[in-house]
């Protein structure tokens, strides 16, 4: 499937919180949430920053880098884990906010928790036609529901930021191969309960806020990962008929213990990996773009790199594409 990479774009909130401070703020002897999580720093919103601003920064920057403007598109895609509401869409939100046209383009959210970008990417590629030019933007703000109260090691492990691309329609970028599995024994390990319709707001207030923040059981999705996830990347590369490996891997910034487990499953190189976890945290569905747009922007990413986007998400679900730029 032809697809050509034409831009990528970033956005961090202006305010970087590092596990020291954190450390202070919960009265902790410092170098505790380090040793805890492996995060040294993220990223976290101030008043005046919310997910929109963040998601326009880097749909922007991603634009710009294409050379074109919104006007051009034919395609916007929202690639959260959480939207900016539940309802309507967020896509929509965004494509007015950019200047795209009234009536000249379709706008909608894609939602497989932290694997949103690699769906996104997957339907938007099969849905341009040749030269059109479609948007996919993740925007998270993990900060608004972490569970520094119960579980503060988990809740040090995110950050804040926004990840956009910009794609076109046949070209000589390709898409080699893409592929999402689910295991749904997983489905409880990661979530957040609040926000749809299991939690009545109305009738039953009290369970609604004490479901409004995100729970994970690191030891099942431990497992899960263990099980499956070399085999998952096996066949990945398999379709992709990529017998030498990929140039450069791009994984889902799940944190720094996890990506060092990913390394050891898969046996890739470390100095093939982009591990930036500590320095940003999980950005939840933006982690992968976001470090998309850094490797590009390092150099690392060209016309002719085989790239390979691996994560793992809530559900629980394994996904992974497979480019040629």
């Amino acid at each position: 499937m032809h697809i050509t990479l034409c831009g990528t774009g970033s956005a961090l909130p202006q305010r970087r919180l590092t596990s020291a401070e954190i450390d202070h703020r919960l009265n902790r002897p410092e170098g505790w949430l380090e040793a805890a999580c492996g995060v040294q720093s993220r990223y976290e919103v101030a008043p005046g920053e919310d997910q929109i601003t963040l998601a326009v920064t880097a749909a922007r920057q991603a634009l710009a880098d294409a050379g074109i403007a919104a006007a051009e598109l034919s395609l916007v895609i929202g690639a959260s884990a959480v939207p900016y509401q539940p309802l309507p869409a967020t896509a929509p939100l965004l494509a007015g906010a950019l200047g795209a046209g009234e009536g000249q383009l379709a706008a909608f959210d894609v939602n497989s928790s932290c694997l949103s970008f690699v769906t996104g990417f997957e339907v938007a590629s099969r849905m341009l036609g040749e030269g059109q030019y479609g948007l996919i933007v993740s925007s998270e703000l993990a900060s608004r529901a972490l569970p520094w109260a119960e579980a503060p090691e988990v809740a040090g492990l995110f950050g804040d930021g926004a990840g956009a691309l910009v794609l076109r329609g046949g070209g000589s970028g390709r898409l080699a191969a893409a592929l999402l599995r689910s295991y749904p024994s997983g489905w409880q390990a990661c979530s957040i309960g609040s926000g749809g319709t299991r939690y009545d707001f109305h009738n039953a207030p009290q369970d609604f806020a004490q479901n409004a923040i995100f729970r994970m059981d690191g030891r099942e999705l431990f497992r899960l990962t263990a099980r499956h996830f070399a085999g998952f990347v096996k066949d990945l590369l398999a379709r992709a008929g990529w017998s030498h490996g990929p140039d450069l891997v791009i994984p889902h910034q799940a944190s720094p213990g996890g990506l060092a487990h990913m390394i050891r499953l898969t046996g890739f190189a470390p100095e093939r990996v982009v591990n930036v976890a500590a320095d940003y945290g999980n950005q939840i569905a933006a982690s992968i773009p976001l470090v998309l747009d850094l490797a590009r922007r390092e150099g690392r990413v060209s016309p002719g790199t085989k790239v390979l986007i691996l994560g793992t998400s809530a559900g629980v679900s394994f996904g992974g594409l497979a480019l040629e730029i």
